[in-house]
């Protein structure tokens, strides 16, 4: 979705996990879970760095393993390497990123804001992403479907231990 003045670029998706609080964050916070949860369909992930606190973060790619039907990668043809720092961390609770691609795009750059919420609801905990300021060059669909996909990985990832 789009302000009334096309400024800002975002998006917002939401899951959810039967597990708790407590497994749901740490597994946004350790690296091993990361890499196995976080890259959506048939993407495969790696962690370059890790550093866990709050103005830490990390550096990670992601690589498409079925070239067809697929975007072309920000970095590479068929890799998007990104560049997080944890800008909040509030145990159990909120988790706010500022992610950066890397890449020599114009229309890919730039700092994207990544807002992760866990709030207890019935059965499970919702977790939902905001995603603020996309860069002009990445499709608001395929935001919208790449966290889909993390979230639904990240459900059977929690929910498997």
């Amino acid at each position: 979705m789009t302000n009334a003045a096309g400024r800002e670029r975002s998006t917002e998706a939401a899951r959810l996990i039967k597990g708790s609080r407590e497994k749901i964050y740490r597994a946004f916070l350790d690296p091993v879970a990361l890499a196995t949860w976080l890259p959506p369909g048939t993407m495969t992930g790696r962690i370059h760095s890790f550093d866990g606190r709050e103005g830490g973060g990390f550096e990670m790619s992601l690589t498409y393993q079925a070239p067809a039907h697929r975007p072309p990668g920000k970095t590479t043809e068929d890799t998007d390497t990104f560049r997080v720092r944890f800008v909040e961390l509030e145990p159990c609770s909120r988790i706010v990123q500022a992610v950066e691609f890397e890449t020599s795009e114009p229309a890919l750059s730039g700092e994207m804001r990544m807002t992760i919420t866990l709030n207890e609801r019935g059965d499970g905990i919702e977790v939902r992403i905001v995603h603020e300021n996309i860069p002009p060059g990445v499709r608001l669909e395929d935001n919208e479907v790449g966290t889909a996909q993390s979230l639904d990985q990240l459900a059977a990832f929690v929910e498997a231990q």
